[in-house]
């Protein structure tokens, strides 16, 4: 069992920086694959970025290659997101997700159907 709780959204303007936390207990969290997902209003839920359990592997999707990047620190249990250059499209709750299918793997999947553990959700604002 895994329980995530994002944290560190808000509102901000574009070209600003905002770092999301998820903060992971309950099982062995350095063993998995982490991601952050976002889900915009009437759109569906992506992956926006992944790591694998040692941050050996690292995805981004197009849209925040070049300003978002995830990091991981095992012995914090945490994930971070750190986002930078916000624009107005980055609106979206803001998802933390483990996949805890296998220990140790170094591939990333990329649909939501196999992360297996979800935070709540932090909102992530970016006005014009």
């Amino acid at each position: 069992q895994v329980q995530l709780v994002e944290s560190g959204g808000g509102l901000v303007q574009a070209g600003a920086s905002l770092r999301l936390s998820c903060a992971a207990s309950g099982s062995t969290f350095s063993d998995y694959v982490m991601g952050w997902f976002r889900q915009a209003p009437g759109k569906g839920r992506g992956l926006v970025a992944a790591i694998t359990w040692n941050g050996g592997n690292t995805y981004y999707a197009d849209s925040v290659k070049g300003r978002f990047t995830i990091t991981r620190d095992n012995a914090k249990n945490t994930v971070y997101l750190q986002m930078n250059v916000l624009k107005p499209e980055d609106t979206a709750v803001y998802y933390c997700a483990a996949d805890t299918s296998y220990r140790r793997r170094s591939f990333i999947p990329l649909s939501g159907a196999t992360y297996n553990y979800w935070g709540q959700g932090t909102q992530v604002t970016v006005s014009s």
